[in-house]
Formats: C-alpha cells, sequence, structure tokens
C-alpha cells in the first residue's frame, strides 16, 4: 500500500490530526496556556529538537507538529508500551490499520442489542489482554477498546490488565481514518521510543526544549484514579521528575511542565510549590470533566511550570 509519508500536502492538506485516542487527562483545552510558554522559548529559534518523555494522547505534540516544521528533531516517549506500538503503527501501517478497524466496526455496529455489544466488547478485552498479537492487531483492539469501554479511558491494574467496564454508546466512530491519516503524515517527523522518562536525557542536544505531562497527582484522595500502567507514578515518582528537570536546567536545557494544583481542595498542600520553588509556576483553569463524583467535575486550577 501507498505510504502515507509520500502522499502529497494536496491528498490530506484538509484533514485536522488530533490526538487518536480519547484520553484522561488530554491536555487539548490547555493548549492555549501551554503554548505560551513553548512559544517563549520555541519562538527565538531556527531550529531545535523537541522531547515528550509522556506523550500520552499527543494533543500538545500533534499542536506542536503543525506549527513548528523547523524543529530539527521530535523525540516521543511513554511507558505504556501498548500507547507507543500504537504511535508507530499509525506512523508506519494507517491503511493496514483502517482496513482492521472498518471490519471491527463493521462486525460491532451490525450488534443491536446491548447485551450483545457488551460481549463483543468483553470478548476483544480479553484478546487484548491476552498479548498474542501483531502489532496491527493490537493497536486496532486497543483503538476499538478505547472507543467503546467507559468514559474512553486507559487504565490497567497492578498485573498489567486493561479492565476499564464497557461504555454504552449508540453509534461510536472506532475507524476514525481520516484523523489517523493527517496523524500519520505529521508522525514522519517523529522518533518513537517507550521507556521511563529519564531515557530521553541523551537525545537532548544543543536547542532543547522538553514538555513534560506527567501522570497528574491527585487533588484529592478521592480522586485518584489508578494507572495508565503497571507502574505507579506516585510522590517518589514527581520528586524524581523534580530531579531530572534540575539536570535538564543545569544542562541549559528547556523545558515546560504541566500537572494538577493540589492547593484546589488543600491550600496548605505546598507539595508542587515546594519541590519546584526554583521555577516558575503558573496557576491557569482548566475543566475536569472524567470524575465518578458530580462534585469533582468542572472548572478547577492546574499547573504550568517552567524554567525560562
Amino acid at each position: 500500500m501507498q505510504d502515507v509519508g509520500l502522499l502529497p500536502e494536496s491528498a490530506i492538506s484538509g484533514l485536522r490530526a488530533k490526538p487518536f485516542l480519547k484520553w484522561a487527562g488530554g491536555k487539548t483545552q490547555l493548549i492555549p496556556e501551554i503554548s505560551k510558554s513553548i512559544e517563549a522559548v520555541v519562538g527565538r529559534w531556527d531550529s531545535f529538537t523537541y522531547i515528550e518523555p509522556f506523550v500520552g494522547s499527543g494533543a500538545v505534540l500533534f499542536w506542536f507538529l503543525k506549527k513548528y516544521r523547523n524543529a530539527g528533531r521530535v523525540i516521543i516517549n511513554d511507558i505504556n508500551r501498548d500507547l507507543m506500538i500504537a504511535y508507530r503503527i499509525i506512523k508506519d501501517n494507517p491503511f493496514e490499520l483502517i482496513g482492521m478497524l472498518r471490519t471491527i466496526e463493521r462486525s460491532y455496529l451490525s450488534i443491536v442489542a446491548e447485551e450483545g455489544r457488551r460481549e463483543f466488547y468483553l470478548s476483544v478485552r480479553s484478546r487484548f489482554n491476552g498479548k498474542n498479537l501483531d502489532e496491527i492487531e493490537n493497536t486496532a483492539l486497543l483503538i476499538f477498546l478505547n472507543r467503546t469501554c467507559y468514559n474512553g479511558l486507559f487504565r490497567v491494574n497492578s498485573k498489567g490488565t486493561f479492565n476499564v467496564p464497557f461504555g454504552r454508546y449508540n453509534n461510536p466512530r472506532i475507524c476514525d481514518e481520516a484523523t489517523i491519516l493527517a496523524d500519520s503524515r505529521l508522525l514522519q517527523r517523529t522518533e518513537i521510543m517507550s521507556g521511563d522518562f529519564e531515557v530521553t536525557l541523551p537525545y537532548a542536544d544543543g536547542k532543547t526544549l522538553f514538555y513534560f505531562d506527567p501522570p497528574y497527582k491527585p487533588v484529592r484522595m478521592t480522586s485518584s484514579f489508578s494507572s495508565y500502567n503497571r507502574n505507579a507514578f506516585g510522590d517518589k515518582e514527581h520528586i524524581r521528575l523534580r530531579n531530572f528537570c534540575n539536570t535538564v536546567n543545569a544542562l541549559g536545557y528547556k523545558f515546560v511542565l504541566s500537572n494538577s494544583d493540589v492547593k484546589n481542595f488543600d491550600i496548605s498542600n505546598e507539595f508542587f510549590d515546594s519541590i519546584y520553588a526554583a521555577f516558575n509556576i503558573n496557576r491557569v483553569l482548566a475543566k475536569r470533566m472524567i470524575n465518578s463524583d458530580p462534585s469533582g467535575r468542572g472548572e478547577i486550577f492546574e499547573l504550568i511550570i517552567d524554567n525560562h
């Protein structure tokens, strides 16, 4: 099949690249604020390296790739191996993925009864967790589960098993061909890794900007959301990330970091204000929509931290 990277610009110029997965904590709504910190640095650079050690669903990444074509290198990484397989498949095998998603979508939407759809979902979830899959099927099943599970979450238990229950959607869009092709086009410019955030440091060279979007620290105990992978990201990990930011700063590189604001429900909580006291801390408003308790939804402050 034709390589999407070789398609003429006019073939997909009308398509809008965006995250191909729903993602709790996605940064689409915060891009106007995050972009201010990013533009304050790279707006002055002719060529540079951009690194995202916690790429997640890529909301900031796809915004960045569309806006900054002068980035010499773009490195993306996440510890979630299934997620990074999906990025590679969308980059290198978009047409094969689209074909498989179309087949799954037709089969699923042909089922009318909710119970039948639930059984289909649970069967796919079991197959996905079995991991005896090639990478294209692994990605197709991941996207299907993301589009049909409860709230579009990605969550695994301590054993690394995807455990999100079935979601009730009348007509979910399982195969979003336009997004896959537009994303694939932009991802041709990226180098894709999977591992701990610290493995990205050797890729920094000269003018380099890191954007960190780690798993958020819960703003209160009842809002704890389990994990995107089997390795929990607790206070020790947040401090390890702060230490990494100290290293990035000492080497002369720039960074922007986003996280929750634990002061929302406990004004005396100085966790982030304390560990990032050496850097710039900005509080911005965001909306949180995924919460089992309706009182936990609505506008809330989040943090944008940088060293410039």
